[in-house]
Order: structure tokens, then sequence, then C-alpha cells
């Protein structure tokens, strides 16, 4: 087969002995640590990862050991792979196993020539989309005849969908009105947006497509917010922080949607199902939902390959 399909994202542990593996390589990424002293980073990379080891692991050890990402990435990929039988569809993630190198050479060791890749960030940022194209195409190099990328894809009306649905399976039968809906998304440190990162800005434009979609499917909520989750040290973040946000839901019913992940992982499966649900309870909140991500649901695998198609 001629033709590839690679879809790209972070990674998150595969077991216990991972998570070390998992903070090392994130924190020694310059798009994630942006100073530029190799030497320097590295060594606030083993700062981090000494300081935050122990505690990810326990959190790891309440998700069965590992994170979900690979796994549900896995079966998005055999979907993907039933659907395209003339397209070799793999993926890589950033920072742990399997890596671009793998992906690459399964590539290669079928015949291919013409690399499509998605990464599997709807939102575009230096973080996330541009390290793990770069991380690619260093391993890429010049194997391929061609390499064309899908940078962003938050205003695809077929992704929308999928989120849409998983939202209003989240509600099921009860009123939207009776909601406050916020999107929750990765925080950033505001100084990357400074530099002109167009993540929250990317961000805040999909909540309005979602809400002007929700509201023709007759979905008004209540209200309608995003805030930011996930962040780390002392720098200034992206704000409101989700936990602020919750402050002001008591005896209200929340639905939060991981505006930022197309896969569910630790963020969502821990933090969100399990961190700010004992914040939320603790504050009030009357009832208290988290949308699943669209993982390998069919309206999303309908949605990537009329990406793929349209690459």
């Amino acid at each position: 087969m001629s033709k590839g399909l690679v879809l790209l994202n972070m990674g998150g542990p595969n077991n216990l002995d991972e998570v070390e593996v998992f903070l090392t390589n994130m924190f020694n990424d310059p798009r994630i640590i942006t100073i530029k002293s190799d030497f320097l980073r590295s060594i606030i990379a083993w700062a981090i990862t000494k300081s935050r080891k122990k505690e990810a692991t326990e959190n790891y050890k309440a998700l069965g050991g590992k994170s979900p990402l690979v796994g549900y990435t896995q079966n998005l990929v055999k979907k993907l792979q039933r659907t395209l039988p003339d397209t070799c569809v793999t993926f890589a993630m950033r920072y742990t196993p399997p890596f671009a190198d793998e992906a690459v050479k399964e590539l290669l060791t079928h015949g291919v020539k013409d690399v499509s890749v998605i990464p599997l960030y709807p939102h575009y940022s230096s973080t996330t989309t541009q390290s793990s194209v770069e991380d690619f195409m260093k391993y890429a190099g010049e194997s391929f005849e061609s390499i064309v990328v899908k940078e962003r894809f938050f205003e695809h009306d077929g992704y929308n969908e999928a989120v849409c649905e998983s939202i209003k399976a989240t509600l099921g039968e009860d009123n939207a009105n009776e909601f406050e809906l916020i999107y929750s998304a990765h925080s950033l440190p505001q100084k990357i947006i400074d530099n002109g990162d167009p993540y929250q800005r990317e961000i805040l434009a999909h909540g309005d497509i979602l809400t002007k979609m929700l509201e023709k499917k007759g979905l008004f909520f209540a209200s309608k917010v995003v805030a930011y989750q996930s962040k780390l040290g002392p720098v200034k973040w992206l704000q409101p922080e989700l936990g602020h946000t919750l402050e002001g839901m008591k005896d209200k019913k929340v639905l939060i949607v991981p505006i930022a992940f197309t896969i569910d992982n630790s963020e969502t499966e821990f933090e969100l199902h399990i961190e700010y649900r004992e914040v939320a309870d603790k504050i009030g909140v009357k009832d208290y939902r988290v949308a699943p991500c669209p993982n390998a649901s069919e309206p999303f695998v309908a949605a990537l390959l009329d990406i793929y198609k349209t690459l």
C-alpha cells in the first residue's frame, strides 16, 4: 500500500514503570519548557519529575496502573484501518511508546510513499501540534515522497457533531437549561499565549461554535463558560481555572466538556472525573457530569475519515 495515515498524540504511561519516562520526556521538550539551554532544561525536568513522580504514580494506580489514552487510540486505529484497507493506519505518541520512529518503520515496512498526518489535537499549539509534528518529521526525514499535515480541525462539522453527540448522551433525558455548561481546556502558561500561540483564541472560538450547534439542536444551557485545568508551577496560567469556576456553582447542575481533548486520558478520567468531582462535592454542586471524549465513536471515526480524504 502506498498511502499512510498517522495519528499523533502526547501519550501516557502504559504501565507504572513508564510514569518517569513520560514526565522526563515531557519536561525535556523545548516546546514545553521554553528555555534555550538544553542543560538547564534537563535540570528543571529532573526536578519536576522527581517532585511529581510519586503523586503521578498514585494517580495512574487509580486508573488501573496506566493511562487509558493508548488503548482508546488503538481502538480508533483499528476502526479506521477496517474502513481504509488500502491505507496503512498507525499512530505515534510524543512522550511514551509507541514513539514516532516506530510509526515510521511501520509505514516503510508497508511500502508507504505518501503520508497524511493528523495530530489528535483539535486546536493548534506549539506545545502540542507543533511538538508532535516536529518529532514525527525528525524521524521521517526524506523517507517519503509526500507528507501532509492537518494542523487543526476544531471547525470541522463532523468532529463537532461527535462532540455534540457526547454532550447529548451525557445529558440523557434531562433538560439542558437546568445545567451550566463548562468547556474545560488544558491550561497553558500565559507567556506562551502572549508570544503568539493561537491556542486560547481557537479554544474560545470552538466554544462559540459548539454552543451555536447545540442551540440549533434545541439544547439551551443555563450558562456557557470556558475554564482551564491542569496548570503546574508558580508562573501565570490561563484563567479562569476550573476549580475557581466551580466555586460559583453551588447548588447548581454542571456538565463538563473536555474541549481540548479528543481521546480520554488521565486529565479527563482522573482529573475531571475524580479530582474535580471531589472539589464539586465540597462546594455543593448539585449534579456534576463529565462528557466523554469522542474516542473511537462512530461520528469521530467518520470525521477523521472525512478529514483524511480532504487532505
